[in-house]
This record gives C-alpha cells, structure tokens and sequence, in this order.
C-alpha cells in the first residue's frame, strides 16, 4: 500500500499522521507539498490536521485552491481514499468533496481536550476494525470544528450512513453531534478528532489505530 501526506503551509500535524501510517504501513507515507502539481501513484491520500494558511479568509478556504488540490480532487473523483483530519476535514469541505461546513466552535473558544466517539458506521474501509456502536477514546484540538448543514444534508447524511462518527459528549456545538463524516461512496472521509493522536500507548489511548489499520488492511 502507498500512501501520501499533503503539506500546506501551517500544517502541524504532519508528522503525526506519518507516525501513524508509518505504524500501521510498516513504511513512511511519501510527503507532498502543497504547491506541487502531481501526485505520485498512491491508494490514500490524507490532509493532515494544523492551520492551513493560518487559518486566513475561512478555515480550509485557502488550502483548497492549492495546486495539488486539484489533484487531490480528481484521484477523489475517481476511487482514491481520501482521508482529512482536522483542518483537513476542513479542507475537504471547501473542495466539496463533502458536504456542509465546520463553523467556529459554539462557545467561541479552541477545544483541546479528550472526548467519546461513538462509530456509527463500522462497514467502510476506514472503520472495518471497529465495532458498530463502540465507543473510543480520542482527543480533539480545534477551534473551528462546528459541522453544520442544511437540514436536507443532514437527513441524507443519516438516512445513507455517511455518518462516520458522533461525539458522546459535543465539544464544540456541530450539529446532531456530528465528528466526522464519508462522502456519498465512503471512499472519503473527513473527521474533527486526532485519531492519529491515539495509536499508541504513551499516548493515553490506542482507539485510533484501528482507523489507520482498517486502511491498510482494505487497501494492501
């Protein structure tokens, strides 16, 4: 399985998803800047959390018309996993390869703490691994990460279960607690949570590595 991480300008959280791939993987992810124009053969392409930009104009607004995002877009269109945390989750949406937006958090404040999460869709490839209902142990460090959308979005989101995950307990107001969500095929996914913050032990928690571990067994 081959693997590549987009670098913008203000990722922070690179070299964490390349941990967490690198584990699950048993080799390093390739890195792509964001002002490069191709894209290397790959089977997942993840947009790592941080402050794409700083963050200017609109969360992920920047980031989105990036050059390689163009790319990102048409491997999208055409099957590639796509995985955006964070920031990239952001991104993700301002590319409209998924729906709705990630508002400024309901209390207007950043959120850096652990939360639940409740999957609530184990038949993907990016949650094989998990039990349909668990609940996981994961930390969330954001201060734009209230998912909204219309009301028919929502509704088309539960009723054609691309809803990924849900927050136990809603850190940041996002709507029918939404934490992260597929696109219409499952092949993208977009979450708020640092999954790759949870892989190992020294971390507190290794809820996360079954995401990354789902990937690769689907995808090797």
């Amino acid at each position: 399985m081959l693997a590549a991480v987009i670098n913008f300008p203000g990722s922070n959280r690179e070299q964490d998803a390349i941990m967490a791939l690198e584990r699950a993987m048993g080799r390093k992810p390739q890195v792509i800047w964001h002002g490069d124009s191709a894209l290397p053969k790959t089977d997942l392409i993840v947009l790592p959390g941080g402050f794409s930009y700083g963050d200017y104009l609109r969360t992920g607004a920047m980031a989105a018309h990036s050059p390689i995002m163009r790319e990102v877009v048409d491997r999208a269109k055409k099957g590639v996993r796509v995985l955006g945390i964070c920031n990239g989750f952001q991104i993700l949406c301002e590319t409209q390869l998924l729906p709705g937006i990630l508002l400024r958090n309901s209390k207007l404040k950043f959120v850096c703490r652990r939360v639940k999460l409740r999957v609530e869709n184990a038949e993907s490839d990016f949650t094989r691994l998990y039990k349909q209902g668990q609940e996981i142990d994961v930390i969330v460090a954001h201060g734009d990460g209230n998912y909204f959308a219309s009301d028919d979005t929502l509704n088309h989101l539960e009723d054609n279960r691309q809803i990924a995950f849900r927050y136990c307990d809603n850190p940041n107001g996002a709507a029918r607690d939404i934490a992260g969500i597929f696109n219409n095929g499952r092949t993208v996914l977009g979450l708020m949570p640092h999954l790759e913050d949870a892989v190992e032990p020294m971390h507190g928690s290794t809820d996360g590595a079954a995401l990354f571990d789902s990937i690769v067994r689907a995808l090797q």
